[in-house]
């Protein structure tokens, strides 16, 4: 119990999930940005550094968590050193499917059966994000971690699907702008960042995602 309570060392005091959460909501953020028009051609392409840096750093902070683990017996850590990678190739995926998307919708004149494939690459690399998560949950034999991120998961869930509840009756009534779906993604990852912060008020431990 008392292994679990240990919080790993990040970057900047800040575990992989910190990280991961600023890389969906900084890409969101983005595309609101790109797709408005408002910005040009130039400032769009630095705006797509702002994820891919984040990513960087999250892989980094990922990394050092699994160090910290590295010497924990019973092979505890594992699990977490494996969500880390898997979460690395598809958060890799995402942003470089997220990349050439973006550029063929402005540069390229392509069908609608190549944009079709292109526009599903992204959701589909948020998807093995998701699945990560779901083997961590799997494979991980700290009960008491394993119970954490069952937590966050959880309370993320209950705080997206609550939000897309109230603002779909608030579109229906046309009160508030339509929300593409996959910003429902973002608010699940935030949601994620917020069980992590009950799990560290309540049991002294951000958890494993």
């Amino acid at each position: 119990m008392n292994s679990g309570s240990s919080s790993s060392p990040g970057v900047l005091g800040r575990g992989p999930a910190f990280w991961a959460v600023a890389v969906f909501i900084s890409t969101a953020v983005v595309v609101m940005i790109v797709t408005s028009g408002v910005v040009e051609r130039q400032t769009s392409i630095l705006l797509t550094a702002i994820p891919v840096i984040l990513a960087v750093v999250m892989f980094r902070a990922g990394y050092k968590a699994a160090d910290g683990s590295a010497g924990i017996s019973d092979g505890k850590g594992e699990a977490q050193k494996r969500y880390i990678k898997r979460t690395a190739i598809f958060t890799s995926l995402y942003l470089a499917a997220f990349a050439l998307l973006m550029f063929a919708n402005r540069e390229l004149a392509i069908s609608n059966e190549i944009k079709f494939a292109l526009a599903l690459l992204p959701g589909l690399a948020i998807c093995g994000v998701f699945w990560a998560i779901g083997r961590l949950m799997v494979e991980e034999k700290d009960e008491f971690l394993r119970r954490l991120t069952v937590r966050q998961a959880l309370i993320a869930t209950a705080i997206t699907l609550s939000a897309a509840t109230v603002w779909g009756f608030l579109e229906s009534a046309e009160l508030v702008p339509h929300i593409d779906a996959y910003y429902w993604s973002v608010a699940w990852f935030f949601g994620l960042f917020v069980g992590a912060i009950m799990n560290r008020i309540q049991h002294g431990t951000w958890g494993s995602v």
